[in-house]
């Protein structure tokens, strides 16, 4: 077994990796850059190195500076994350020309299937389905739109190189393919080298269904099930699920075949993912097609293991060590349900704009007991120990992250600042435990999507796992404004505001040296929630709402940032409350909600209070996000039309088109193109 591994890395994955390292005894060596010298995977490692300057490029994906660091540290393995996505094929040799054993496949795999174009070739001659198109290279933006139109439209256009959502458009027709494929070109060439672009059908009402796949050096190959990734926005992966709730038994063991098949065929061994767009309108199931194959360890594999009980890093640990893998096809179940949220620093109320900024405040909520991930490989090798999966009936939650309080989510790398798990005997338990470890995760400091993650979860359509790559733009499509609250939980939020403002009155009443004698906090309150004003009492008694007794049991200490309210025997809310100026904002289930609570004989003068009306900034065109502005389109003087693009901005490795929300004429510019714009940062007025 190796004495020593480093994960060429950062973050979550990192951290991931160092966990199952020093469960098998192997000293953990990280690398960071400059903006990670204090981030919980150098913490966490025996030993750390640095790297360089914030900038990925010139830090993580030089190869050579991980080589150099792993001589330096004696580290005798490499596993490299989800990292070097474009050049992994020359950093696995790279390893292997060093006598650093590297954690994934072979390069000569690793090449057959890094490229989208050539990937489909093989796959088409391994016996797996292909979605239709075109595979050759594409001169330039008129030849994309000749084979756009022979295809048939709708397509989607596809940097050969790419991954992680990056590098793709869905094209409706000939002006989205005249505006998209240079975009398409950048994208690529940016984020993987690469500027390549192919172009394929789309297929409608797809979904995403991939599988994991686990070889050895001895030509052992399984398939272990599959995850749904349908859940999607511009091509990134939201919510990922073990197993599908459309697959069927005969559908995953077709799809599990035709996945090793291709493996196989490339002689791959160590972890790997197979993606394959499935038509979501063929009930027969037959109507899947090969998409890609990932050489590395996938940012959703926890659902995967908590179904099946395996630790995919140690296989990929043993399996780069030599070791045959302890168990077959036939070894391989399924044992309840697993679901993953991807926690992104971004803000779903302003059009998913990347967010960055210092974590204020992180409090994930806390991880259950949950089965050792060991447990079925040790009973699979023949060691001591019971083992044989988990047989809990009570939900399990897992968070894996790379973040700490105090620390800052940076420009300079993905936005994902936690993966939150849970596994429970049933899909929709698992789904019930998701709602209630969202509401208590707490971020205080960039915008994140939690809101949006607790809708998804509470969405009849979702719950229902009817479930296509366009749900999200389907569901949202003005965008999104809060998961609706019911008229129950409404009033259980006015009860809510109610017992924690008087819990305050009873505090002010017991300052020292106060005038005259002590008041005692007011009983009766008029929230307003939603717009809707209720009535509340509070007392020894209990709580009633609206004239009627509400079943509810609170505990709230004034500066409790967090609120667990029981209702009934089973059922629990949990609150994040945070005061505002006439009382408190209370979010929970997917929404936040600011409810004004005053006194019942003060609340009726509020109508008289006059509210500010904010100023009209539509004139303006203003940066949504931190990133680079890559290309203005107009000059002063130029007259626009609503909805004409203006701008576009780089953030986070992705292009935005910035469009004119008015007509008129460009007045001034207050940027230019390869500024770096700050956040709500004037690029033009229109007048």
């Amino acid at each position: 077994m190796f004495k020593k591994i480093l994960v060429a890395n950062r973050g979550e994955i990192a951290c991931r990796v160092f966990r199952t390292a020093k469960r098998m005894g192997i000293k953990t060596v990280a690398v960071y850059s400059d903006a990670d010298a204090r981030s919980p995977h150098v913490l966490m490692a025996d030993e750390a190195v640095r790297l360089g300057p914030a900038p990925a490029a010139e830090s993580y994906l030089k190869a050579e500076l991980i080589l150099l660091a792993a001589k330096e540290t004696g580290a005798d393995c490499i596993h490299p994350g989800y990292g070097f996505l474009s050049e992994r094929e020359s950093f696995a040799r790279a390893c292997a020309d060093a006598g650093i054993a590297f954690v994934g496949p072979p390069p000569n795999a690793i090449a057959a299937m890094g490229d989208k174009i050539e990937s489909k070739k093989l796959a088409k001659q391994a016996g797996v389905n292909v979605v239709p198109g075109y595979l050759g290279e594409i001169a330039d933006t008129d030849e994309a739109v000749r084979i756009a139109s022979d295809i048939g439209y709708p397509v989607m256009m596809k940097a050969s190189a790419g991954g992680g959502g990056k590098g793709m458009r869905l094209a409706w027709s000939e002006q989205d393919v005249r505006e998209g494929f240079e975009a398409t070109k950048r994208e690529g060439l940016a984020s993987f080298g690469d500027d390549r672009v192919f172009i394929e059908k789309f297929i409608e009402s797809p979904r995403h269904i991939e599988i994991q796949v686990l070889g050895d050096q001895h030509g052992n190959i399984v398939y272990l099930n599959e995850r749904e990734c349908s859940v999607q926005r511009r091509h990134q992966k939201v919510v990922e699920e073990a197993p599908s709730p459309f697959v069927t038994p005969k559908m995953r063991a077709a799809m599990g075949e035709q996945a090793v098949a291709l493996a196989r065929a490339v002689g791959y061994y160590s972890a790997g993912t197979v993606e394959l767009i499935v038509s979501g309108a063929d009930t027969t199931g037959e109507s899947f097609y090969f998409l890609e194959m990932n050489t590395r360890l996938q940012v959703e594999h926890p659902v995967t293991e908590e179904i099946t009980g395996l630790d995919l890093v140690e296989q990929m640990i043993r399996v780069a060590c030599g070791e045959r893998l302890a168990f077959g096809q036939a070894d391989v179940g399924i044992n309840g349900w697993s679901v993953e949220n991807r926690v992104y620093a971004e803000d779903p109320y302003r059009g998913f704009l990347p967010s960055i900024g210092r974590l204020v405040r992180y409090n994930p909520p806390a991880a259950s007991e949950a089965a050792d991930l060991a447990s079925l490989d040790s009973r699979l090798r023949g060691d001591d120990g019971e083992g044989g999966g988990r047989s809990e009936s009570q939900a399990i939650v897992r968070v894996d992250d790379g973040v700490a309080e105090g620390g800052e989510v940076s420009m300079f790398y993905d936005p994902m600042i936690a993966k939150l798990i849970t596994w429970a005997p049933t899909r929709e338990a698992a789904i019930d435990a998701q709602i209630a470890a969202l509401d208590a995760f707490e971020i205080e400091g960039p915008g994140t999507n939690i809101d949006f993650l607790s809708a998804l979860m509470q969405h009849p359509r979702f719950r229902e796992g009817r479930l296509t790559t366009g749900f999200i733009a389907e569901e949202y499509p003005e965008g999104f404004h809060g998961a609706p609250a019911s008229d129950g939980l409404l009033r259980e939020l006015a009860a809510v505001a109610a017992f924690a403002a008087t819990a305050q009155a009873d505090r002010a009443r017991r300052v020292d040296g106060q005038l005259g004698h002590r008041l005692r906090p007011p009983a009766d309150w008029t929230v307003r929630i939603g717009g809707v004003d209720h009535a509340v009492s509070v007392s020894t008694d209990g709580i009633t709402v609206d004239g009627a007794p509400l079943e509810i049991g609170i505990e709230y200490t004034p500066g409790d940032r967090l609120i667990e309210a029981e209702l009934g025997e089973d059922e629990r809310l949990s609150v994040r409350i945070a005061p505002t100026r006439s009382g408190f904002r209370l979010t929970t289930r997917g929404a936040s909600h600011v409810a004004r609570v005053l006194p019942a004989h003060v609340a009726p003068f509020a109508q008289h209070l006059i509210e500010k009306v904010p100023p009209d900034l539509s004139r303006f065109l203003i940066a949504p996000m931190p990133g680079l502005l890559v290309r203005l389109d107009v000059a002063a003087g130029d007259k626009v039309e609503a909805g004409q693009p203006l701008a576009v901005v780089e953030a986070m490795k992705m292009e935005n088109i910035l469009r004119a929300e008015k007509s008129g004429t460009v007045k001034v510019l207050s940027a230019a193109a390869g500024d770096s714009l700050s956040v709500d940062q004037v690029i033009l007025e229109i007048e």
